[in-house]
């Protein structure tokens, strides 16, 4: 069984919504990247469940915009559009430039120390060339990010985004071409929160999502107009 299809069903949620939930977050951190075919036969046996609940789920999905139906291939993972990136990256610039500007008055040096250190090893997987431990590193970086901030709410809000986030991020970081951009950007934010200097450190992140929505429509020239 694929970890990210591993099913965790407790007595009080149906089981329906369980496996709903392990295919939307699946989908949306990119384990199931756009094209995927959704197979109920495949699906329940790799998730241990009936088919039933795997087709109810797909219907949720369907109506989310996350799965759509196709003539004699069934349900596949839909595709991103430029206004659902639109939306999902205009409210990550609006967390994470509030994220820096709170860490840079709020930091503490070992703050600081866990988002190097989260940036080395986000650093190591782009020498790796793992796509998945990029983006889950990438995921770990930005957390200490708005972990620096000390904002609870913010943390929480942050963290309800992060799947969503992950998708588009899927998107962008597996082209190898843009990689080494991301790491000067985080270079840029660490240096401006170091030196406590808003200004700076909003601006660098500001910079770094809107080179990834850029970098989407460099290689997705068509869904400009969708």
């Amino acid at each position: 069984m694929k970890d990210y299809l591993r099913v965790e069903a407790d007595e009080f949620t149906p089981l329906r919504d369980v496996v709903c939930k392990t295919l939307r977050r699946a989908i949306l951190a990119g384990k199931m990247p756009p094209g995927t075919r959704l197979l109920e036969v495949h699906l329940a046996d790799e998730m241990g469940v009936s088919r039933t609940p795997i087709r109810e789920a797909i219907r949720v999905l369907e109506q989310e915009g996350l799965v759509i139906m196709r003539p004699r291939r069934g349900a596949e993972v839909a595709k991103i559009t430029v206004p659902q990136m639109r939306d999902v990256l205009e409210l990550r610039t609006v967390l994470d430039v509030l994220a820096v500007e709170l860490a840079c008055e709020r930091a503490t040096d070992e703050d600081i120390k866990e988002i190097e250190k989260a940036a080395k090893e986000f650093e190591q997987a782009v020498y790796d060339g793992d796509l998945h431990v990029m983006i889950e590193r990438d995921t770990v970086f930005h957390r200490m990010l708005v972990a620096g901030s000390h904002n609870k709410k913010l943390i929480i809000v942050n963290h309800d985004m992060e799947d969503q986030v992950n998708r588009y991020r899927y998107e962008t970081e597996k082209e190898a071409s843009a990689r080494g951009t991301l790491l000067k950007d985080h270079e840029a934010i660490i240096k401006a929160i170091k030196e406590r200097d808003k200004n700076a450190a909003s601006e660098a992140a500001r910079v770094h999502v809107s080179r990834q929505m850029e970098e989407f429509l460099k290689r997705y020239p068509d869904e400009q107009e969708a």
